[in-house]
């Protein structure tokens, strides 16, 4: 059993890029959905097919969730927050489907050999290395690794900052840099503050929730294989429509906050 929290790379395109076994799957999850979307929708019909009703359902749920929140608003942002919600909830779901995380290679690695006694050293040990196998899968769920959760925590502020300057203009700024009194400018410094917390908030949230879970699900199938872990499966599936539910509706409700003027 080998439990990494870096993820592995797999190959080089043009030896310049790596891709990693989270990146490949991320971008096979992409690709799923970009072909599911296409089917979904190049013949709307005003008697829709099973494909086109199960696009409609979730399409109109998740519109009515986000337009509790942004209002008359929704129109705007919610091409953005409906992405992030379902970007994230089947990568997330894409760490359970068999194979992710089992099917993989060896690749040998080199530790430094312990000296046993002054003058003898392990059998398989040459200039004082010994190499063993570690197992390598060749999927693993996107946001189980800490740079995909980092890059959607930074798009979510990112484009939290560009919804409230578009919407406010310069006098967003005023609510981070407001000095008519030192009660307004200690406020303001807590609220930059808070604008890079919220970084750090989006994506330790996230990996923290995919990681352990995928950890839980390597121990139990290792100990107890096959029954065992059905259980944490479905624990599993509901824990990741939880957090990117959590996390789209995080970014919605910062929305929100970010195209109303400070004053109210």
């Amino acid at each position: 059993m080998h439990i990494s929290i870096r993820a592995e790379n797999i190959f080089n395109l043009g030896n310049i890029i790596p891709v990693s076994n989270s990146l490949l799957t991320t971008w096979l999850v992409m690709v799923i959905l970009l072909v599911v979307s296409f089917l979904a929708t190049r013949k709307i019909k005003k008697i829709p097919g099973t494909l086109q009703t199960v696009f409609e359902v979730l399409v109109d749920g998740i519109y009515s969730l986000f337009e509790g929140i942004l209002g008359d608003k929704i129109k705007i942002h919610f091409p953005i927050v409906a992405t992030i919600f379902m970007f994230v909830l089947f990568n997330n779901w894409a760490g359970l489907i068999p194979g992710v995380g089992t099917i993989g290679f060896f690749e040998r690695e080199k530790k430094e050999a312990r000296q046993v006694a002054p003058y003898v050293q392990a059998s398989n040990t040459t200039n004082n290395e010994t190499s063993s196998a570690k197992f390598v899968p060749i999927f693993r769920a996107g946001t189980a690794d800490l740079n995909t959760t980092t890059a959607l925590g930074l798009i979510a502020v990112i484009y939290i900052q560009y919804a409230g300057i578009k919407a406010l203009g310069l006098t967003y700024f005023k609510k981070f840099f407001n000095f008519s009194n030192p009660i307004n400018a200690f406020v303001g410094m807590l609220e930059l503050i808070l604008e890079f917390a919220k970084i750090i908030s989006f994506y330790f949230r996230l990996f923290g929730n995919v990681f352990a879970g995928e950890v839980l699900l390597t121990v139990i199938a290792f100990l107890i294989p096959i029954i065992a872990p059905l259980p944490f499966i479905g624990l599993e599936l509901f824990v990741g429509f939880i957090q990117a539910l959590v996390f789209s509706l995080l970014t919605t409700v910062f929305l929100s906050l970010a195209v109303v003027k400070a004053e109210h």
